[in-house]
């Protein structure tokens, strides 16, 4: 009986053990970080396999990056500022160096910074000498009484700094020159503004949204804008709201597509908002919305983390360029629809 007794115990303990791993599994913290490089018309028939190579190395360098600094304990705000320097430092994306020129010529940055945790915001626009105008988004947020500034204003406020400054030639790469010329070609030839090249003039931000140890989330968004924009067109990426949102209660949000709908469906904040006030989950209120931005003529993606660490990355495009990795390091590197 005693024996009876003894491995009934003895097996009653061993069922237990499994649970408490779990438990303590559980118990770890849940942190995770998120990118994208732009959506578009981007099909794998158009693009060469060193290009595609080019692509996912540099994605898989920028989100490793922000990921080091998370699994180290780093704030969410330094872990979006660092990946997107990886973006803007690359000539294959369209913020920093190799950002779309403006009708004149010149390259013209935007950028936007939101923190999750005290809800303060910092942006600029119109920049034309900032290296890494992500950072300079961030100053303004911590070491100015405003939330936007823009043009001169702003690359004087980044002088004023000691910020990395540069000559607007730094930015401007053969590849956007072309790209300026065939769009220019096209409109004096009176082409539709729904031109697929025209249309993909307008894509190309890249953004990040990271979740740290401490559960506070953060999300940046840093463009040149569209190809041969005007008179100081200003889109969504620096708008907080449109192109750029984060709250502790509800998710961060950066987003990439056609400005001007991105503005008006105020896309950032409305995600959040249906996750906040009606408790969708983040894949819904993302598809949601830009389902609400293609019923107005728009598109574009957006990518989305909420405070347990899931993820979502939607489009309405045949592609953008995106990559997410979790607490355990789990990686996903992708850029067609189909992945």
């Amino acid at each position: 009986m005693r024996k009876i007794i003894l491995f009934l115990a003895l097996a009653f303990i061993q069922c237990e053990q499994p649970s408490k791993k779990t438990e303590q599994q559980n118990n770890e913290p849940s942190f995770g970080i998120v990118i994208h490089g732009g959506a578009g018309t981007i099909l794998k028939k158009n693009m060469t396999p060193e290009l595609e190579k080019e692509y996912r190395a540099v994605l898989a360098q920028a989100i490793e990056v922000g990921h080091a600094i998370l699994k180290e304990g780093g704030s969410s705000q330094e872990a979006v500022e660092k990946t997107i320097h990886v973006m803007e430092n690359s000539p294959l994306f369209n913020a920093g160096k190799g950002a779309v020129l403006t009708a004149e010529g010149y390259a013209s940055l935007d950028a936007s910074f939101m923190d999750g945790k005290s809800l303060n915001a910092g942006a600029i626009s119109g920049v034309r000498h900032i290296k890494n105008p992500i950072t300079t988004a961030i100053a303004v947020m911590e070491q100015s009484p405003h939330v936007m500034l823009s043009g001169k204003g702003a690359d004087d406020f980044a002088i004023s700094l000691g910020l990395d400054t540069v000559p607007n030639n730094y930015f401007i790469t053969e590849r956007r020159k072309n790209a300026l010329k065939r769009v220019q070609e096209k409109e004096a030839a009176k082409v539709s503004f729904y031109d697929p090249f025209i249309r993909d003039s307008k894509f190309g931000t890249v953004g990040c949204v990271a979740l740290d140890q401490a559960g506070n989330l953060a999300a940046g968004t840093s463009t040149g804008g569209m190809t041969n924009k005007k008179w100081d067109r200003i889109g969504d990426a620096p708008i907080i709201g449109a192109g750029t949102y984060a709250n502790n209660t509800s998710c961060g949000v950066s987003a990439t597509g056609w400005g001007e709908f991105f503005i008006r469906s105020v896309v950032a904040h409305d995600i959040a908002a249906l996750v906040e006030y009606k408790g969708m989950d983040i894949t819904s209120a993302a598809k949601t919305v830009l389902q609400k931005v293609a019923d107005l003529g728009g598109d574009g993606g957006v990518i989305v983390l909420d405070r347990e660490g899931n993820v979502a990355m939607e489009f309405n495009t045949a592609g953008m360029y995106r990559a997410h990795m979790d607490a355990q390091g789990n990686q996903n590197i992708m850029i067609y629809k189909d992945e």
